[in-house]
């Protein structure tokens, strides 16, 4: 063909043969590992930067970075996936093993193992019984923060003045509300914030309501609900940033969602649950007539109250003219007082003389009895003992003197006649081993053993002569 260009459609693009050529050419070209799992990566990441994959998980992991690593399964493949920490602390519920989910996210490459695999950004439970399972997390989580405790609860206002919705503007719900509470109590003013309640937007627009009148302080009360539906249509008010905007509410709070049989997570944060929206509604507010019957009661008692004050009025009127009889007759009664009084003090005085009396009396009975205290006559007796005891020592103490004294000459005489004396002079003692004193040279053979007793300490010998002169 020379250079004759040939058109081809590939893929409904038109290319030349050249341009064909230049890819073949590039096709040709020799990648490193690195190289072509980063080429791999930067393809896929552009088809696939935001898709949406159904499937169960399964292998769910938590690394101690707080990252999830689970697998997307279906009755043909496996998808591998990550959920990054940032992303984790967002989603509705925890991966769990056996959970049917819409995972939605981008593909990624990780070029080191060269796998593909799923960076999930948001999880959405597929099927009643994993919305369910949602449901329970979190309300076990809240609850363990004492989100539900009874104890913060606060009582309703009796009379509000003011009443704010957060509801669709055009659901029945918001209807019925406004008909119950202008027929119980004309006048009310109401305000709505409308705020869509299912679907994409509807958790902010909820907890936008919630806050404004948080903030706001314009109403004395807050309702918050829809109109009856299916778990997944109900599922705004089973969020975690709603039932946090409830809490957070600073007026109290009414929730009102669905039916009677149908319960939510802010039912259970919020300070009253009214079963339908119309239930709210009635016991957010009294009725006139009742307000109206509980003044006439009111009324009444005050009026009791006021016949009963001039009534007793009257009769104090009436008895002023008995005063002074009456006045008389207390004078007389003080008068018989003064001379129990008088009587009271002359007893006081004469029994206060006869107790002197006996006290006197007594004192001197105690005081012979102090004279005759055997303790007394035992500390005499025994001072007698002391000074006896002192002199009998000193006797013998002159005593003993006086043996001592006509003891030394005789210990003088013993000393001079001790053998131990004669020792001294330079003789010696000589002994047999058994103790016996030798005074023969007989009493001794030739190599026998002897014991020579000195002045100061003794000798042991052995016999080698021996001489009788």
């Amino acid at each position: 063909m020379g250079r004759e260009r040939v058109r081809c459609r590939v893929s409904g693009t038109l290319i030349t043969m050249e341009q064909l050529a230049l890819s073949w050419e590039q096709d040709r070209r020799v990648f490193t590992v690195a190289a072509l799992n980063a080429a791999i990566r930067a393809l896929l990441e552009r088809q696939f930067d935001d898709i949406r994959v159904a499937g169960e998980i399964s292998g769910v992991k938590l690394a101690a970075s707080g990252h999830y690593y689970f697998t997307l399964k279906d009755h043909d493949a496996l998808l591998r996936c990550v959920c990054f920490r940032n992303a984790a602390r967002l989603l509705k519920f925890k991966p769990q093993d056996g959970v049917s989910v819409l995972a939605r996210g981008r593909i990624d490459v990780y070029e080191p193992r060269g796998e593909y695999q799923l960076l999930v950004e948001a999880l959405e439970p597929q099927g009643h019984g994993a919305l369910q399972f949602a449901f329970e997390q979190l309300k076990q989580k809240l609850a363990a923060e004492g989100l539900f405790e009874a104890a913060r609860k606060r009582p309703l206002p009796k009379l509000p003045r003011r009443i704010g919705i957060v509801t669709s503007p055009a659901g029945a719900a918001i209807r019925d509300m406004i008909q119950v509470l202008t027929r119980r109590f004309p006048g009310i003013e109401i305000r709505l914030y409308p705020a869509q309640v299912q679907g994409e937007g509807s958790i902010e627009a909820v907890a936008g309501g919630i806050e404004y009148f948080s903030n706001s302080g314009w109403a004395d009360v807050l309702i918050v609900g829809r109109g009856g539906g299916s778990l997944e249509d109900l599922w705004t008010f089973n969020e975690e940033r709603v039932a946090r905007a409830i809490a957070a509410c600073s007026i109290p709070v009414v929730s009102a969602v669905g039916h009677e049989t149908d319960f939510s997570i802010s039912d259970f944060v919020a300070d009253l649950r009214a079963p339908t929206p119309s239930a709210a509604a009635e016991l957010v507010v009294t009725t006139r007539d009742q307000l109206l019957e509980q003044i006439a009661g009111f009324a009444h008692k005050l009026k009791q109250a006021i016949r009963y004050r001039l009534s007793w009025a009257r009769r104090e009127l009436q008895e002023q003219g008995v005063d002074r009889a009456e006045a008389t007759l207390r004078r007389r009664i003080g008068r018989s007082h003064q001379r129990v009084d008088e009587m009271e003090y002359r007893l006081r005085d004469r029994g206060r003389f006869g107790l002197d009396r006996e006290r006197r009396a007594w004192q001197a009975l105690e005081l012979r009895l102090r004279q005759m205290d055997l303790r007394l006559r035992l500390a005499a007796v025994r001072h007698r003992l002391e000074a006896l005891k002192a002199a009998g020592i000193e006797v013998m103490r002159q005593r003993l003197a006086g043996w001592h004294r006509s003891l030394d000459p005789m210990a003088v005489k013993l000393t001079q006649l001790s053998p131990l004396a004669v020792l001294e002079r330079g003789y010696a003692i000589v002994e047999t081993p058994d103790g016996r004193v030798l005074r023969d040279a007989a009493g001794a053979g030739i190599d026998s053993e002897i014991r020579i007793r000195l002045a100061r300490g003794r000798l042991g010998a052995k016999v080698t002569e021996s001489y009788n002169e």
